[in-house]
């Protein structure tokens, strides 16, 4: 029997991404830690933390509790007031971030934090192009989906004319022919370096990178690249712009990601695992020197819920909880010590894996039909028809009560930083029986 949610929903909610006829959402009626519940009593382990933004878990009571005690003092206030909860986050968020990152500009999300940074950098240069990677999600709304890569771009162009894509760099399909990640790092930065030479570099306001690249593969730069790119921005005057919103506040094993290899970017677009999405937030973190050149001159755009108190509230709380509960320490160790390992021992064992990658708590699988010829297990944007072998893939996972994260012809391993180590072994063996079903489609 239909439920009425089920009913309203198809009568009434217009879904993203979706085309709304061939789609029908199952009814998530609770959700607890790494796990949901749908009305019919079906409880998955999440591996995708929903959209990977459930960094902290399902209903934690402490978060809970600071949004409730928040509501009850205070609701909402517009952004030209001061107020306890916006204050305090922004000082726990710059304290976290690298360098002189002093100051930070609140949004409801990623998709307009990227759009605050791209205006942030094309004002404090006077230039006006903004270089982006063709793999990479910057968002949705119109600047931010011209810098998207993906084909999430195509329908919605033309966008923001003055944003130039470049390749970055990705070891096991090189777009450079390298046979290695030192020579990959070597030729990235090389291919960069020319397209900004034809572009002009006078003319280029910022380079924005996902510092781990999210949906689109979860590549992780090889050791190198990024100071590259930080060299190439210095040299001629360019902002540095790092979109954390997926791999920030703890999903890579650090606060931000880019603490990894010790580079400081001049703007850090954040949002997602700030608060879990338990509350909608966003922001762009601001060095000193671009926040001076507003000190005397307005800045040109503002959101009627920036910094909104629920959302900062929530924010505060979560900060505090991950260093209450050593949650990144947690998100670093399931990386190098339980799904690392464990996921190099399911490549061995299955001909449809070609690749295994990531860090912390964020993780690709590559599928493919041969190992040799490293062809994808379905083409690039595959649907209908040629999606079948990975739709097959995810059936088999929701079977085994495994929600997976699947994207083109890779499934991520995403789950919450609060996962367990028993949790996070019973997923992986879940995926390691899903995976027979990719298999049976290798020639």
């Amino acid at each position: 029997m239909t439920s009425q949610t089920r009913l309203d929903d198809r009568a009434h909610v217009f879904h993203s991404w979706s085309a709304q006829g061939l789609i029908n959402p199952i009814n998530i009626v609770s959700a607890q830690g790494s796990h949901f519940t749908d009305e019919d009593g079906t409880t998955y382990l999440d591996f995708s933390s929903q959209l990977v933004n459930v960094n902290i878990g399902y209903q934690h009571p402490k978060l809970v509790a600071a949004i409730a005690e928040q509501a009850a003092k205070l609701c909402t206030i517009a952004p030209s007031f001061a107020n306890d909860a916006r204050s305090e986050a922004a000082r726990m968020i710059t304290e976290r971030a690298p360098g002189n990152l002093n100051k930070v500009f609140f949004t409801n999300g990623g998709a307009e934090a990227n759009e605050n940074a791209v205006r942030l950098a094309r004002l404090h240069t006077g230039r006006h192009k903004i270089m982006a990677a063709y793999r990479s999600y910057h968002g949705a709304t119109s600047t931010a989906i011209t810098l998207t890569g993906d084909p999430r771009r195509w329908a919605n162009e033309p966008g923001d004319r003055a944003v130039v894509h470049f390749w970055g760099p990705y070891p096991y399909r090189s777009a450079f022919h390298a046979t290695d990640e030192a020579q990959e790092c070597e030729r990235a930065l090389q291919h960069l370096r020319e397209t900004l030479m034809v572009e002009g570099p006078q003319t280029v306001a910022a380079i924005i990178v996902e510092t781990v690249v999210g949906t689109n593969g979860i590549l992780v730069p090889p050791d190198g690249y990024l100071a590259g790119v930080r060299r190439i921005c210095d040299e001629f005057g360019i902002v540095l712009i790092a979109d954390e919103v997926m791999s920030g506040f703890g999903r890579c094993g650090e606060w931000f990601a880019i603490d990894h290899w010790g580079v400081v970017p001049d703007l850090i677009t954040f949002a997602k695992g700030v608060n879990s999405g338990y509350v909608p937030l966003g922001g762009v973190i601001i060095s000193d020197e671009i926040a001076a050149t507003f000190d005397q001159r307005p800045f040109p755009g503002g959101l009627t819920y920036s910094g909104h108190p629920l959302a900062c509230a929530s924010a505060v709380a979560s900060m505090k909880i991950f260093e209450e509960e050593g949650i990144i320490e947690h998100a670093r160790h399931l990386g190098t010590d339980v799904i690392g390992p464990e996921l190099a021992k399911i490549a061995a064992r299955h001909p449809s894996v070609g690749e295994v990658r990531g860090l912390g708590v964020f993780w690709a699988v590559e599928l493919v039909k041969n190992q040799d010829t490293r062809e994808p297990l379905v083409p690039f944007n595959a649907a209908g028809e040629a999606a079948a072998p990975m739709n097959a893939f995810g059936a088999a996972c929701r079977a085994e009560g495994l929600w997976p994260f699947v994207h083109f012809n890779r499934t991520h391993v995403v789950p919450p930083c609060t996962t367990t180590d028993e949790e996070m072994l019973e997923g992986l063996a879940m995926l390691d029986r899903a995976l027979e079903v990719a298999d049976g489609f290798c020639v």
